[in-house]
């Protein structure tokens, strides 16, 4: 069976994504590889096997166009409400609270935020499918 490990974004700052993803959630560099011409930093944290791969290509200057294909990653947070504060607070610019109830019933609490490169996120209240 295959083990799904990591997704892979390409970034204009490797600074600012860092910081974004660490403060925003709790991701820390697990490792980074640079080379010539780009450089790969795998950020993760305990809450997950996986990681998020960030691409920095040297000298690239011009943000990326994200296209009309690109959907967005989720994360499932324990206290969505408070997450959704605090990014607030701290001038991240979070979209509004939602409750999914496509049949009167909530299935889902959730928001949207940006990464700094205009990849979407999507943060859902832990719980039933969203462990």
């Amino acid at each position: 069976m295959a083990k799904y490990i990591h997704s892979m974004i390409r970034v204009l700052d490797e600074a600012r994504s860092v910081a974004f993803y660490d403060r925003c959630f709790g991701l820390k560099v697990a490792e980074r590889l640079d080379f010539d011409s780009f450089t790969l930093i795998y950020l993760s944290n305990g809450e997950s096997g996986t990681e998020l791969e960030l691409t920095v290509n040297k000298g690239r200057t011009e943000p990326y166009d994200l296209g009309d294909g690109y959907g967005h990653v989720a994360f499932s947070v324990e206290d969505v409400d408070a997450l959704h504060a605090r990014l607030e607070a701290e001038g991240f610019a979070p979209r509004k609270l939602v409750d999914f109830a496509p049949g009167g019933a909530v299935i889902a609490r959730f928001f949207f935020i940006a990464d700094p490169d205009g990849y979407q996120i999507e943060v859902l209240k832990r719980g039933g499918r969203y462990q």
